[in-house]
């Protein structure tokens, strides 16, 4: 029915984050904990407890893991203004393939296969970023990217540097701007020394 349609939606907008999909569940999962893992609340804000119990169990594991190979954590405060950055910086050291970059027609190209995509529809995203990472690559009567979060370019370059040597990526106006944000960068190490 449309009003519950609304109420979910409702709920979707509450955890909305501006950033994007990542953060917007990132949202969701301390709101969950904040709630106590609350089935009920589960229930109420339309989201799934077993999935939210399932990425909990990960995180846990995870931590197990880097206690027993004596791997330091380091996380970012949630106050810190940097905590969404820096979550951000992390999304693109693992998923800095899949990245797609907003032409001047209005659509998205994915960088290095030059396919044309659409943001999916149930993304958060109320805007459209230049540059996004996405998580999947979805194929029905269109190109879609789901799962999808703004990024700046200038993490690709010093995140994923092998991956974004320029003369291996196809020309076009992703490749022009990334050169210029090489530039940019060059410029400012060379007047550091």
């Amino acid at each position: 029915p449309n009003d519950v349609r609304k109420q979910a939606d409702e709920a979707k907008a509450r955890f909305a984050h501006i950033d994007g999909d990542h953060l917007t569940m990132l949202n969701v999962y301390h709101a969950f904990k904040q709630n106590h893992e609350d089935n009920h609340w589960c229930y109420t804000n339309f989201v799934n407890y077993r999935s939210l119990k399932s990425a909990d169990n990960v995180r846990t594991q995870l931590g197990r893991i880097m206690d027993r190979f004596n791997l330091k954590r380091s996380s970012t405060e949630f106050t810190s203004p940097d905590y969404y950055i820096n979550i951000r910086k992390a999304l693109v050291s693992g998923f800095f393939m899949q990245v797609a970059h907003l032409e001047k027609t209005g659509h998205y190209l994915t960088i290095k296969d030059n396919q044309i995509v659409q943001l999916h529809p149930s993304t958060c995203l109320d805007h459209k970023p230049e540059w996004v990472l996405y998580n999947e690559f979805v194929l029905t009567t269109k190109n879609y990217i789901r799962t999808v979060t703004d990024i700046k370019p200038e993490w690709l370059l010093t995140i994923a540097p092998q991956y974004y040597e320029l003369p291996s990526l196809p020309d076009g106006e992703a490749k022009r701007q990334l050169m210029r944000i090489y530039q940019r960068m060059e410029n400012k190490r060379n007047t550091q020394k």
